[in-house]
């Protein structure tokens, strides 16, 4: 009997953790985290509890494993649903990465582990990608499967590389590893670590960095608003959002106290207010 695809899965495909100003969302389907309609409902859900909760100031997502940071789309779930089903689980993933796109949190993929197809199009959707060095593959070759990138590889990649550079990488299908990833810019950084364990807290110790009291996670937010949205609009469009916010930040409780501090010489205590 074929699985009905449109259920709530019975097992938690997705783990949710906040601690300290930082929420881990972690794919937990090893070994691939494949993604399914069920687990983007897990994702959907654990973006909005993010978003929602005043105490995280950063999101981390991750994969379950040592080896993959997510293979992509459920090829078995693909298989077995009509045409119809496709159309409306892309389009329900494409929702999922704007609602994490459009929150205004700092968003970032650890790849543990290999991040192709799917998974790379979920890390685009992140502000910044870290990558454990020697850790795996990174690419989008879905059109060795006959298909295109459909959760948003076609946007994002052009967007973050350049058009020219980004149908090169998808027309050749091309996977490369970390260290080439980043020397192109497609990987932001790379930690050094002896398992994906240890690879993991060195991206948390680097998400904290982004928490109250040492940073203003508003502004960071703020930020990210106006690069996401402005790059959207014309220039004179993203000047009047960078005017709009940057007036809302001179009113914001960490502005006077980044002030304060400046003047007296101190470093700040932000409170994400």
């Amino acid at each position: 009997m074929k699985r009905d695809w449109t259920q709530p899965a019975e097992e938690r495909l997705v783990e949710y953790e906040a601690r300290g100003g930082v929420a881990l969302i972690r794919l937990q389907d090893p070994p691939a985290n494949a993604y399914s309609y069920p687990m983007f409902r897990q994702i959907d859900d654990a973006i909005l509890r993010a978003r929602f909760d005043r105490d995280v100031h950063v999101i981390v997502l991750t994969g379950a494993g040592e080896k993959m940071f997510c293979a992509g789309a459920n090829i078995e779930m693909l298989e077995e649903v009509d045409p119809y089903f496709k159309y409306n689980f892309c389009l329900h993933a494409n929702e999922t990465l704007l609602r994490l796109e459009n929150t205004p949190k700092l968003v970032i993929a650890a790849l543990n582990g290999h991040c192709v197809g799917g998974g790379l199009e979920i890390a685009l959707a992140a502000d910044l990608r870290i990558a454990r060095r020697g850790g795996g593959k990174i690419g989008l070759p879905e059109v060795a499967l006959g298909v295109l990138p459909g959760t948003g590889g076609t946007q994002r990649l052009a967007r973050l590389l350049g058009k020219a550079k980004a149908l090169e990488l998808m027309v050749e299908g091309s996977v490369m590893d970390f260290e080439e990833a980043e020397r192109i810019g497609l990987v932001n950084r790379l930690v050094e670590a002896k398992d994906a364990t240890a690879f993991l807290e060195e991206v948390l110790a680097y998400a904290r960095r982004f928490v109250p009291p040492g940073k203003a996670a508003k502004a960071v937010g703020a930020i990210k608003r106006a690069v996401h949205s402005g790059l959207e609009a014309s220039l004179e469009g993203g000047l009047a959002l960078e005017r709009e916010l940057q007036q809302q930040l001179f009113q914001s409780d960490d502005a006077r106290e980044g002030f304060a501090a400046f003047l007296e010489k101190r470093a700040p205590a932000f409170e994400g207010k």
